[in-house]
């Protein structure tokens, strides 16, 4: 089970937040906010490199209570989750299938022609779509 779920514009700024645990939303978004700094720097490291076309950016950073994973499209648009590190089950290779099923969303809902690109995600159909994606 993800902790929480967060799509970031390419300008930093956040277009969806899912918190399971709404009492510590404010210590997921610090970390949502730690993980940015990473995927810049991640990010730049990849453009020096044009080989590099995996768009999964692996485990950002690691706390005593929360892993950090990134992935960016080629977009610039920021997924980042957040699993608790006392729970072991998830392997790379699911959090790397739920950040491709999350891209899929994620471009479902932006190809719809009466939303506005960049604003932030309000939509029940998306929302539960990522909630049933990660569990949450």
């Amino acid at each position: 089970m993800a902790c929480s779920v967060a799509i970031i514009s390419k300008d930093n700024s956040p277009l969806y937040v899912l918190a399971a645990d709404i009492e510590k939303e404010i210590e997921l978004q610090y970390c949502f906010h730690s993980a940015l700094d990473i995927v810049e720097e991640k990010s730049n490291t990849a453009n020096k490199n044009p080989d590099t076309r995996d768009l999964f950016l692996g485990l950002l950073y690691a706390t005593e209570l929360y892993k950090i994973y990134g992935y960016m499209t080629n977009t610039k648009i920021k997924f980042i989750l957040i699993v608790d590190s006392l729970n072991s089950a998830f392997r790379e290779n699911e959090i790397r299938a739920m950040f491709r099923s999350i891209h899929i969303e994620y471009v479902n809902y932006i190809s719809n022609p009466f939303i506005i690109p960049n604003e932030q995600i309000f939509s029940k159909t998306f929302d539960r779509n990522i909630r049933n994606i990660c569990k949450v």
